[in-house]
Parts: C-alpha cells; sequence; structure tokens
C-alpha cells in the first residue's frame, strides 16, 4: 500500500514540470507551423494555372532527373576522380595536343618496350605445333635452353623475393610430390579423397598457426591475389544480405594491388586511408571514413611496399565498435610472423586471431612457407564467414556445380606439394629459417642506416627494407646496382627501392656482398649528381609526374602485350650506370 502511494506521490509532483515543458515547445511549434504555411502557399502559387497533367508531368521528370542525379553522384569512383578522367579525355581529343600528348605516349612505349629484359635476344619463336611431336629427350633438352634464359641468376641471392627457398633437396621431394598427384583434381574428391585430405590439412594447420578458434576454417588458393578476392567478395556478399547496396572497403595506400583489382572485379567501391609518417595506415582517418556503406577494412602485415606492420589492434577495435569485419593481409610475411616469437624477434603487437575483431587473414604459403608457386591460404575466424565466399549453381544442367573459389579445377600437385612441404620442414624447421632470416634482416637494416645519403622507410619489422634518397634519384641506384647483377623491387609515390629478404639472402657472404655494392654504386653516383636517369628508373619517375593516370595505364599495357610476345625486338637500349639493360 506504501509503495502505490510513494508512486502517486511521484506523479503528481511531476505533472507540473511535464506541464512546463509542455507549453515551452508551444513557441516552436508556432514557428515551424508559421514556415510550413509559407512554403506550401508558394508551391501552390508556382503550380497556380497548371492543369492535372501538367503536374503528374512535372512529378515524374524530377523524380527520374532526381534518380539519374542519384545514380550519377554515387558511384563506385568518385565524382572527382571521375571528372579527372573526363577532362584528360577531352584534353586528348583537341587536336594540337592530342597529338603531342600521342607522340610523348609513342616514345615512352618504345622505351618501356625496348627495356623488357625478357624480350632480348629472341630470335625466334615457336608458332605452330610441330608436324612430328618431339621425342622425350628433344623435350627436355629444349626445355632446358628455355630454363637458362635471362641474366639474373636468383640462385646467387641476387634477387628481390621472388623465389624464397630454392633449397635443393626440397625441390627434389616436390618433384617426386608432384609427380605423384600430377593428374589430380580436387574437384573430384570421391576420386581423389587423399587430396581432399591433404588440402583441408594444410587449411586446418594455418589456423592453428595464426591462433584460430574451433569455428576458424579456410581455403586454399592459387596465390595471395586470389586470396585476397576471396575476403572481398564474401564480405561483399555478407554487405549487400545486411542491405548496403554498394559496399565500400577502406583499404591503406599502401595494401597490395590485389584490393584495386578485387574492388574492380567485384564492383567495390574503394576508399585509400593515408599513412602517417612511419609509413603505417592512419587510423584516425580510417576511422573518419567509416559509413553505412563500410563492408570492410583491410591492414597489412607487413605490407609490400616498405615492409611495416600496419596498427591491427586500433584498427580491430574500430571492427569490433562498428561492427564491420577486418582483413589482414598477411600474403607476405605470414608465414614469417607467425614464427618470430619463437625465433628470438617477438613483434610489438599482435596480428592474428588473437586480436578481438579480425575476422579473416590471407597468407601464402607459397612465399615464407616454402611451397611451389600456386598456393595460399584465405582463412576466417568463423564459418558464417567463409559461406559468402563460396559460389553454388543450383540449377545448372550439368548438376549441382559448387566451388569453393575462383577456380573449377585445380592442379592437385600443386596442393600435394604444399602439404608435403609444411610436413617435412615442420615447426622447427620454419622457427630456424626465421631467425636466420630477421638476422640477416637486421643486420642490413642497421649497416643500411649508417650510410647518410639514403634512409630506410619507416620501421620494418620483418624481412622487407625500402631504401629512398633526398640526396639523389633513388632509381639510380636501382640501375647501377642491375649493372652488378641485383634486381630489386622498383617503388613510387614516395620514389624507393625495397629489398625483400629470404633464405638465398642468408648465405654466407650474399647480404656483405649486397651491402658493398650498395656502397660502391652510391659513390660513383656522388660522383655526378646531375646525370640523368634512364631505362626504367626514368620510366617510373615520369609515370609518377604524370597527373592523368589513364596515360600510366595505357604504357602499362605494353608491358602486358611484351609478356605475350612473339614478334622479335628490332632495337636495343642500355640503362644509366649499365652495360646492358635488365
Amino acid at each position: 500500500m506504501s509503495c502505490c502511494c510513494s508512486q502517486n506521490v511521484c506523479l503528481f509532483l511531476l505533472l507540473p514540470v511535464l506541464q512546463v515543458s509542455k507549453d515551452a515547445l508551444i513557441p516552436y511549434k508556432e514557428i515551424l507551423q508559421m514556415y510550413w504555411e509559407k512554403a506550401t502557399g508558394f508551391v501552390n502559387a508556382q503550380c497556380d494555372g497548371l492543369e492535372p497533367w501538367q503536374l503528374i508531368g512535372l512529378t515524374l521528370s524530377s523524380t527520374l532527373i532526381g534518380v539519374w542525379l542519384h545514380g550519377f553522384l554515387f558511384q563506385s569512383e568518385s565524382l572527382a576522380s571521375r571528372t579527372k578522367k573526363q577532362f584528360f579525355k577531352l584534353l586528348r581529343k583537341m587536336p594540337f595536343v592530342g597529338a603531342i600528348i600521342q607522340k610523348k605516349i609513342d616514345e615512352a612505349l618504345n622505351d618501356v618496350t625496348s627495356s623488357l629484359s625478357f624480350l632480348k635476344d629472341e630470335k625466334d619463336y615457336i608458332k605452330a605445333l610441330p608436324e612430328q611431336g618431339m621425342s622425350q629427350p628433344e623435350v627436355l633438352k629444349k626445355m632446358k635452353e628455355y630454363s637458362s634464359k635471362g641474366d639474373v641468376r636468383w640462385q646467387d641471392g641476387k634477387v628481390s623475393g621472388t623465389v624464397y627457398s630454392g633449397e635443393e633437396k626440397l625441390t627434389h621431394l616436390l618433384v617426386k610430390v608432384y609427380e605423384e598427384f600430377a593428374w589430380s583434381n580436387p574437384l573430384h574428391p570421391d576420386i581423389f579423397p587423399g587430396l581432399r585430405k591433404m588440402e583441408a590439412e594444410v587449411v586446418r594447420v594455418a589456423c592453428t598457426l595464426f591462433n584460430g578458434g574451433p569455428n576458424s576454417c579456410g581455403a586454399m588458393t592459387s596465390g595471395g591475389t586470389e586470396s585476397i578476392l576471396m575476403a572481398c567478395k564474401a564480405y561483399r556478399d555478407l554487405a549487400y544480405e545486411r542491405g548496403i547496396k554498394q559496399p565500400e572497403m577502406l583499404v591503406p595506400v599502401s595494401a597490395h594491388a590485389a584490393f584495386d583489382k578485387a574492388a574492380h572485379y567485384f564492383g567495390l567501391k574503394l576508399i585509400h586511408i593515408p599513412l602517417t609518417k612511419a609509413m603505417e595506415v592512419d587510423v584516425q582517418a580510417m576511422r573518419r571514413a567509416i559509413s553505412k556503406n563500410t563492408a570492410m577494412l583491410v591492414c597489412s602485415a607487413p605490407q609490400f611496399p616498405h615492409g611495416i606492420m600496419d596498427p591491427i589492434e586500433e584498427v580491430a577495435e574500430l571492427a569490433v565498435k562498428y561492427k564491420i569485419p577486418f582483413h589482414v593481409d598477411a600474403c607476405l610475411g605470414g608465414f614469417l610472423i607467425a614464427f618470430m616469437d619463437k625465433a628470438g624477434f617477438p613483434l610489438k603487437h599482435p596480428f592474428d586471431f588473437r586480436v578481438k575483431g579480425v575476422t579473416s587473414i590471407s597468407a601464402d604459403t607459397h612465399k615464407y612457407g616454402y611451397a611451389p608457386k600456386g598456393s595460399s591460404v584465405v582463412l576466417y575466424s568463423d564459418k558464417k564467414y567463409r559461406s559468402y565466399q563460396f559460389f553454388i549453381a543450383p540449377d545448372w544442367q550439368g548438376g549441382i556445380y559448387a566451388s569453393p573459389s575462383v577456380a573449377g579445377s585445380r592442379p592437385g600437385g600443386i596442393i600435394a606439394a604444399c602439404w608435403a612441404t609444411l610436413m617435412h620442414i615442420g615447426e622447427s624447421g620454419y622457427v630456424e629459417a626465421t631467425k636466420r632470416i630477421i638476422k640477416t634482416a637486421r643486420f642490413i637494416e642497421s649497416e643500411l642506416r649508417k650510410i647518410d645519403s639514403i634512409f630506410i622507410l619507416g620501421k620494418p619489422e620483418v624481412s622487407v627494407l625500402s631504401i629512398g634518397s633526398d640526396t639523389f634519384d633513388i632509381y639510380r641506384l636501382s640501375n647501377f646496382l642491375a649493372a652488378k647483377g641485383w634486381n630489386l623491387n622498383v617503388l613510387q609515390f614516395p620514389s624507393s627501392i625495397h629489398l625483400c629478404i629470404t633464405q638465398l639472402h642468408t648465405k654466407p657472404g650474399v647480404a656483405e656482398q649486397f651491402l658493398k655494392d650498395v656502397k660502391d654504386s652510391i659513390e660513383d653516383i656522388m660522383k655526378d649528381l646531375s646525370a640523368k636517369t634512364t631505362g626504367m628508373g626514368a620510366i617510373y619517375g615520369m609515370a609518377q609526374s604524370v597527373p592523368d593516370r589513364s596515360l600510366v595505364a595505357e604504357i602499362s599495357q605494353a608491358y602486358l602485350d611484351g609478356l605475350y610476345s612473339t614478334d622479335v625486338p628490332c632495337s636495343e637500349k642500355h640503362m644509366n650506370g649499365s652495360p646492358r639493360h635488365h
């Protein structure tokens, strides 16, 4: 009884407060009503004298214009980017200006073609099937001829990345394994059940390495690009299900170009997030870019250009807060960073499924996993994410078609070879390899930092060292090193070159030889700082300064065309600091 009385008293005391609040809203209500009457009066005055069909026509045309305007403004590519492209497109159509631009493009195309080392010295091509098939000894002889082409010997450890092991005994093992599974295809698990088991075990081993829980899962793919494509496709479809019509992904500018490819293939809007001075993704900029259309967040562990680990824990907090899937791209160094703690080089921050918010990881078994090319894994924290990756065509006349990734048929020999590599090397082997690689990387970095005229971008923790210079054109250093047999990666925005350290660089004397060649090359460069950069370095330098990026894409197509060329080259050009081009 006392409880009821107290409630009545409270209500009685609140009545005057509620009445005052209601009275306070009356002036605002009157103001809104006044503006509403003015607005409706204005519209009615404009429509005065119009017939009903005219009103209907105006309504319909206004609606259509509004729909068109919405479609024009809100596309996967920004309005500014499309306006810029259209401007340069019109510029190239102008008679005088267009002719000058085309002349420069033709010159650049000739430079690119002449700089393609893989086209030089080719005197003939096979352009039709031999009338009679070659004998096995003849085929093997021809194969040996093809495998010996090229000036760069990766076996000597003078190549950045590319071949991550090359160990002879492992090669012999992989050849035997591939021979056993050469005709197998995971598309037919009923015919090749052992292959299915191998693939499942590779995925489970990877989930364990990256600290996945009991619901973690994944799939094997043909490489890092396909792994990234699959994650993007999964999150796009998840976004569609959530009602997001124009999904966006927030990607650091340093992230792999496979994300650009995924955006292009799957109709996603790509929003590039800038980096900090430390070359890490700017977390605050990523937070500001999050919207109702955000379908996924991305970080790299580490990123390809500079070898920097993005602040995964901080981005994961955003993913949890806004309930957005978060992908960590560990394609390059995944099978290094997973063992760095046990190798005695612990990372500053965790990067895998231990971090709440990380929903997927891509990692290449064919890099620091030392498996043959053509194998990678994409992993998910939960099966609910992987289901969006799958493709199923239930109504095909050929039967119900279901595939886990892009390809239908896949080479079983690659899957078997990947499994064999993991089993053969084992945890202790990976830990030892990681120890050698990180130790070599730290040694090279410490010595390079002692050279005044160059600098290391950011603070790399893993195996990639990116070199820049404020004293001279860094592309000249690339050319000089190429003349000494080195093959480094050329980067842009900012201009730099990088060395990706592999097991081949841990061989005795390789790191010391690289440092000596760098010092000798810089000494030669400093003798003539005004010398022009030539070859591919000049092309990269020119490409960065061109505001119309479609021109750069057009020139790049010459490289892709060159990959399939069967025409005999007619001329050669040489690079700065090199008696021959590389």
